[in-house]
This record gives structure tokens, C-alpha cells and sequence, in this order.
């Protein structure tokens, strides 16, 4: 795909960052809203569960939707309302009204994200889809890091509420680049049938991939979640500026996603460098088990790097099997599964971390990763991949 092709997808791309920053920004300000409002690590927590939740179940009903509907039309009205719940956040002093704010944003973010990959996805051939959602996956992982330091460093020097006041402003300005946006002229509008849930599910390897995902993000998620609280049980000077940097290992996502497309081609298969990437991430567990904050930040970059390697083959191999048929669906499973996990992962582990320490907790993701590479040996067996 030329250069100029792929500085189209610009808005798609900053409107992307801005999604996953949303949807993270207030990870490393978990242990200071917890202080503000009164309330356990686990309540706190609970501010990205009760996002995920929707995150997982919404995207059915928006895979459905850009079956029939432009996915341009679904930004258009979901952006600027993500804007508005920004501002509400930054203004509200009640905990119970963050939970519902957080919850509307989790209805809203996975429309957004749905349709950006279905957009991408239509306005891509089929020798260019891995290298383009390689691209929108190097865009998420920006996103969540870039979402993370700033609340991090705005948090620090101005307060907690001026990270999502100026993520309001943020989204304001992607909304007004979304009509630079062409119609994805590739997109089929057709009466959805609730039997086409059936239909993708039962393609091989699809469900394999789905649930490896699931399993994936699960452990994702929940190291991210609580590595704050790790960090301030570790060093009392884990103020929130040091705990948005830990997340700098995100780059390395960047650089995988990028270089998927390359890796693939060297191990001459999407499913052995995805088995690659989740043989990575399970050694990365032995090395988060240190005390020492140097190693834990320089394991962070082998966790992020091997996590979206993952992510970025996956998501453009289900495309690829998907052809151009029920493409919202497909990618409305995908974020659904993904976010399923990163439900589960986000608060439940941390039932494990406070019974069973941080080790306790390590153990049973290391447990939920190799999960993770049964189903994708599983996914070996039903397609033409070796």
C-alpha cells in the first residue's frame, strides 16, 4: 500500500490513541483516587472492570450495527459523546457517579473501536490487511501508554481532574478530523441474521483464536491493573508520574505490532509467531516475581512487546480468514472476547494478590497463559497454518 494510502488512515489513527487513552487514563491514578474517595485497591480497581464489562458484551450488538450501518456514522456519534462523560469525570466528587460514568464509557469505547477496525479493514486489500492492522494495533498500544503517562504527569503537576479535562478537549479535535473520512466504499450494508454469530464462530480456528485472546488480555489486564499497588508496596516514593512511566514498556508494543508482518514472514506462519509472542509473555511472569523496581520496569517492555505481538497477528489473521464477509462481526467477536478477559483479569486476580501475594498472583496468570497456548495449538489443528 502506498504512502499516501496509509496517511488516509490518520484520523482512524489519532481517534484510536484517543479511545485507549481514555479507556486507561486512570490506571496509574488507581492508588490517589483510592486515597480521594475513601475506598479499597479493589474498589478502585473496579473503575476498569466496570469498563471492561460492557467492553465485552457491547461489541456483539456493534458488530451487528456496522453490518448495516457506515461505521463513519457510529464515530460520528460516539466521539463527541465520549467527550462529554470526560468532562463529567473531571467534575464529579462522588465515587458512585465515577462507576457510571466508567460504565457508559465502556458502552461507548467498543462502538468506537469496532467500527474503526471495520473501517480499516474494508478500506484494505488482502495483501495489505496484516501491515494495516499492524498499524491500528501500534495505534492502541500508543494510545494505552501515552492515556497512562499523561493522566501520570498532568495528575502530578495540576491534579487528577485536568488529565480527563484535557482529554475532553482531545476528543473534540478528533471529532472535527473524522470528516476528512471517506465512506469505506468497500462496505456491504445487509440485514443482520442472528444466525451469522454461528456462522464466524464456526469457521475454523476462529474460536480457538478468540478464546487465546480472551486468555491473553486476561493476564494483560491484570498486571497492569495492580502493578500500581505492587509499586507503592514496593518504594513509598510511587507517586503517580513514576507509576505512569512504569508503563513505558508500551513502546516495545509499538516496534512488535509493527514488525508482526516481519516476524511472520520469518517463522513462515501467523500461529507459530503468535505461540512465539505467548512463550515470551510467560517467561516475563518469573521476572515480574522480583522486588527490585529497576527489573520490573525493564521487564515491562518484554511483557508489552510480547503481548502485542500477539495481539497484532491475531487480529489481522482473523481478518484475513474472515474474507469480506461479516466483517463488523468478526471484529465485533474479536474485541469482545478481548475484553472479556480483560474484565475478568482486571478485578479478579486481585482477589488471588490480596489472599495470595503478588507471587500467588503471578502463578495463576502464569497458568491462564499456557491456557492461552493450548487453544491456539487447538487453532493448529483446525486450520491450513502449520
Amino acid at each position: 500500500m502506498p504512502l499516501r494510502k496509509y496517511t488516509e488512515f490518520l484520523p482512524i489513527i489519532f481517534n484510536t490513541i484517543l479511545a485507549l487513552s481514555v479507556l486507561y487514563a486512570p490506571q496509574p491514578l488507581l492508588p490517589v483516587l483510592s486515597h480521594e474517595f475513601g475506598i479499597s485497591r479493589e474498589a478502585a480497581a473496579a473503575l476498569t472492570t466496570v469498563t471492561f464489562i460492557p467492553l465485552a458484551l457491547a461489541p456483539l450488538a456493534y458488530g451487528y450495527l456496522l453490518e448495516t450501518v457506515s461505521p463513519i456514522r457510529v464515530l460520528k456519534i460516539t466521539v463527541p459523546l465520549l467527550a462529554v462523560t470526560e468532562l463529567c469525570f473531571a467534575g464529579t466528587s462522588s465515587f458512585a457517579l465515577l462507576m457510571t460514568i466508567r460504565l457508559i464509557q465502556g458502552l461507548l469505547v467498543p462502538a468506537i473501536l469496532t467500527s474503526l477496525m471495520t473501517y480499516l479493514s474494508e478500506r484494505s486489500s488482502a495483501d495489505t490487511i496484516q501491515r494495516t492492522m499492524a498499524i491500528y494495533i501500534a495505534a492502541t498500544i500508543f494510545g494505552g501508554f501515552i492515556g497512562r503517562a499523561t493522566s501520570g504527569l498532568i495528575s502530578n503537576l495540576f491534579g487528577w481532574r485536568f488529565s480527563f479535562l484535557i482529554l475532553a478537549i482531545t476528543l473534540c479535535i478528533g471529532f472535527w478530523t473524522l470528516f476528512r473520512l471517506p465512506e469505506a466504499s468497500g462496505i456491504k450494508t445487509t440485514r443482520p441474521q442472528p444466525k451469522a454469530l454461528l456462522e464466524v464462530l464456526g469457521r475454523p480456528a476462529f474460536l480457538p483464536i478468540y478464546l487465546s485472546i480472551f486468555c491473553l488480555f486476561m493476564v494483560f489486564s491484570a498486571v497492569m491493573n495492580f502493578l500500581p499497588f505492587r509499586l507503592t508496596e514496593l518504594s513509598n516514593q510511587a507517586n503517580e508520574l513514576r507509576i505512569g512511566l512504569m508503563y513505558s514498556g508500551y513502546m516495545m508494543g509499538i516496534v512488535t505490532s509493527l514488525g508482526a508482518p516481519k516476524i511472520i514472514s520469518w517463522v513462515n506462519s501467523e500461529l507459530k509467531a503468535i505461540r512465539i509472542g505467548l512463550f515470551c509473555l510467560g517467561l516475563t511472569l518469573i521476572g515480574l516475581a522480583s522486588n527490585q523496581i529497576g527489573l520490573l520496569f525493564g521487564m515491562m517492555f518484554l511483557f508489552c512487546g510480547s503481548m502485542f505481538l500477539v495481539h497484532a497477528t491475531a487480529s489481522g489473521l482473523i481478518n484475513q480468514l474472515a474474507g469480506s464477509e461479516h466483517r463488523g462481526l468478526t471484529n465485533g467477536l474479536y474485541v469482545a472476547f478481548y475484553y472479556a478477559g480483560g474484565s475478568i483479569g482486571s478485578f479478579v486476580p486481585g482477589i488471588i494478590y490480596r489472599h495470595c501475594g503478588w507471587n500467588g498472583f503471578l502463578i495463576a496468570l502464569a497458568i491462564i497463559c499456557g491456557i492461552s497456548y493450548f487453544c491456539i495449538n487447538k487453532a493448529r489443528l483446525t486450520t491450513n497454518n502449520p
